[in-house]
């Protein structure tokens, strides 16, 4: 995962949303976050949430696919309580 497809339909959203930045969620996802595959959301394409801390200690739970070899985020906010013991319990196992 090393390039990113951020375009006018998902560029702002999660900044708009979320307060989340591009650069946080690039961040996330390149600093070995917690990857699990998301077969509820995954009915049309594969989708991954990933479970990840800024350097700044905010804990964000991510959601993206993989189109064209390009990481694409569908969504990205701060993780609620049940993520954060995951994230902290897969965290401990690495």
């Amino acid at each position: 995962m090393e390039e990113f497809d951020w375009d006018e339909g998902n560029k702002n959203k999660n900044w708009l949303k979320h307060g989340v930045t591009i650069k946080e969620c690039e961040k996330i996802l390149l600093d070995k976050p917690v990857i699990a595959k998301d077969p509820k959301h995954s009915l049309v394409e594969v989708r991954y949430s990933a479970l990840g801390k800024t350097s700044k200690r905010r804990f964000l739970s991510i959601l993206f696919t993989i189109r064209d070899n390009k990481v694409r985020v569908i969504s990205a906010r701060d993780m609620s309580k049940k993520e954060k013991i995951k994230y902290e319990k897969n965290k401990k196992n690495i």
